[in-house]
């Protein structure tokens, strides 16, 4: 085979399409999702440990949920350029207020769902126009919202409250197989956003926006609608982790978002993915690979009896580490939108 055979151009084509995709990363960090299981497995492995059983891989996957629906919708946000640092308290009040609503009756089920997420939808919008109408850094416009629901939880609730009946709570406890069934509702939402990210007019503006503002509202985008939608849905998604969580606990607990820092882990979750806190590029499956790698991560060091402040030195360093491989990687090229 001669170096200008069709044969020979044919490989290089293929070669170079194979270099690009693994450039790409979403690619890498679900090839780092891959890499952590398979470390963690024999690290645990060789301590005495069982690793991969059904029962660790549901109880990894079942903490992937609630991450990935608030990580998913801080992806929205991000990919716009914007932020939200109130979905920890977001998602604290979202149980309470499934809780109390529901109390305990079946009955108020469907009308428990729809007052949370008219509440997380109500927060979003605020936030958005914010953002956009009063022209406050993302930053401070949520972190202001996030301290303003904090006040709101610490002067009505000293406690949990609510109660969940038990129909709801199969939704944080039911699985078929392995599967626990709210890995069915995480999926729903990923490819709804996925579908809205690469296959509508919004997704396509959140992406110009975040790329570049300015040269966005001169081609015709309604960048401030765009940001406005962004907040929606990221709320809207808080809302849906705010329900499952509530399924998972019996009742709205106080602490249910601060206790797991999900503002923080969110966001860890969406960059270890590839989006860019400057947003134009990243997106949905990213994200997930991103939620997947700090799960396993959490599991293996709960096995291992690794020491809470140590364990956050750890993901610390992966994050940084990652963050700085992606950067190289972008700089050498890499593909500027991910699905």
């Amino acid at each position: 085979m001669t170096a200008g055979s069709p044969a020979a151009s044919s490989t290089g084509r293929l070669a170079a399409r194979l270099a690009w995709r693994l450039s790409d990363p979403a690619v890498g960090v679900w090839l780092a999702a891959l890499g952590v299981t398979l470390l963690g497995w024999i690290v645990v492995n060789a301590r005495g440990g069982d690793f991969l059983t059904q029962p660790n891989v549901t109880i990894i996957l079942q903490n992937c949920v609630a991450l990935g629906l608030i990580a998913l919708g801080q992806t929205m946000v991000i990919l716009t350029g914007s932020l939200d640092l109130s979905v920890a308290y977001l998602v604290s009040l979202g149980t309470l207020v499934a809780a109390e609503t529901m109390d305990g009756r079946e009955g108020n089920i469907a009308w428990a769902v729809l007052v949370v997420l008219l509440l997380a939808g109500a927060v979003g919008l605020a936030n958005g126009l914010i953002v956009t109408g009063l022209r406050v850094n993302a930053f401070i416009a949520t972190l202001g919202t996030a301290l303003i629901l904090r006040g709101w939880i610490e002067d009505t609730y000293t406690g949990p409250a609510g109660s969940v009946p038990g129909t709801f709570r199969r939704l944080g406890y039911d699985r078929i197989g392995p599967l626990p069934v709210s890995v069915f509702l995480l999926a729903a939402v990923a490819v709804a956003l996925w579908l809205i990210c690469r296959r509508t007019r919004l997704g396509h503006h959140m992406y110009a926006t975040g790329g570049d503002e300015h040269a966005a509202r001169l081609s015709g985008v309604r960048t401030h609608r765009t940001v406005i939608l962004a907040h929606v849905l990221c709320s809207l998604c808080v809302g849906a982790a705010a329900l499952f969580l509530a399924a998972r606990f019996g009742t709205g607990s106080p602490w249910a978002g601060t206790e797991a820092r999900y503002d923080l882990e969110s966001i860890a979750a969406v960059v270890l993915g590839g989006t860019l806190l400057a947003g134009g590029r990243g997106g949905v499956v990213g994200t997930l690979g991103g939620v997947v790698v700090l799960a396993v991560l959490d599991s293996v060091f709960n096995q291992l009896s690794v020491d809470p402040f140590f364990k956050n030195v750890l993901r610390g360093v992966v994050i940084i580490a990652a963050v700085a491989v992606w950067t190289r990687r972008r700089r050498r090229g890499a593909p500027r939108r991910t699905a």
